[in-house]
């Protein structure tokens, strides 16, 4: 704890800059086209809107400058923040791009900062790519997942232990909880109706398929310390007793 003198003035230091592996999204463009990007990222963010909503995220006009297709800075930013995302950084940009980000208070990536951790973060396919990742594992958890924190699978996603309430866990493919499931769980996060759900007791605080949810409200009625699965039928999430 800082030391306050008798005359109540602070004595230590009471602030520092520490380095850090803070994980961030980045979004590859690979189209100029304003007006695509806005369709495409609004259908993205739609499809988890609890994980976007005001998430940080750096964009990357590598492609964009490779190919010579100019872009307004200002109206990406606008389109971006329409979203529900907070552009933090530009990362490929020219120097009129970079000089126009930092004139809207946005900072300057080098091509190789490592603004991303893919285990945790998902990767924003290009707009010309499928709704699923190029590549997708299999993510297994083996520690208790606390409140506060989320993890991301591009893939599957197993944990072992408890998901503990205010946590969050989300994967592209299915995700199975060996333990009590008390905190928000979205599968197919980014499209795959076919994705599921399986715990060993289901206490959660939000199951989503796909975009499509129940809260824990809806979810009292069924029974606790009991193994379910959970999957979209017409739109609708079944919670099915495992035998």
């Amino acid at each position: 704890m800082p030391k306050v003198s008798k005359n109540n003035q602070l004595t230590d230091t009471i602030l520092e800059f520490k380095s850090s592996s803070f994980p961030v999204p980045v979004l590859m463009l690979s189209s100029n086209a304003l007006n695509l990007i806005d369709s495409q990222l609004c259908t993205k963010t739609t499809l988890a809107p609890e994980f976007f909503k005001n998430s940080p995220v750096v964009f990357d006009l590598s492609f964009l400058n490779e190919h010579d297709l100019s872009i307004d800075i200002k109206e990406l930013t606008t389109l971006i923040q329409k979203a529900g995302l907070l552009p933090i950084g530009i990362r490929g940009g020219n120097e009129a791009q970079n000089n126009k980000a930092l004139e809207l208070h946005i900072p300057v990536y080098s091509q190789h900062h490592n603004v991303q951790s893919p285990s945790t973060t998902p990767k924003t396919p290009a707009p010309h790519e499928p709704v699923t990742a190029k590549e997708s594992q299999t993510l297994l958890i083996t520690q208790p997942v606390r409140s506060g924190q989320r993890i991301y699978s591009s893939g599957d996603l197993i944990i072992l232990s408890q998901v503990s309430p205010g946590a969050e866990i989300l994967a592209e493919g299915n995700i199975h909880v060996y333990n009590s499931l008390k905190g928000r769980v979205l599968a197919g996060v980014l499209g795959d109706t076919n994705a599921r759900i399986f715990c060993s007791d289901l206490q959660a605080e939000l199951i989503s398929i796909a975009g499509n949810y129940k809260i824990s409200e809806d979810l009292q009625a069924f029974y606790h310390n009991k193994p379910v699965q959970i999957y979209l039928q017409e739109h609708t999430l079944i919670i099915q007793d495992i035998d």
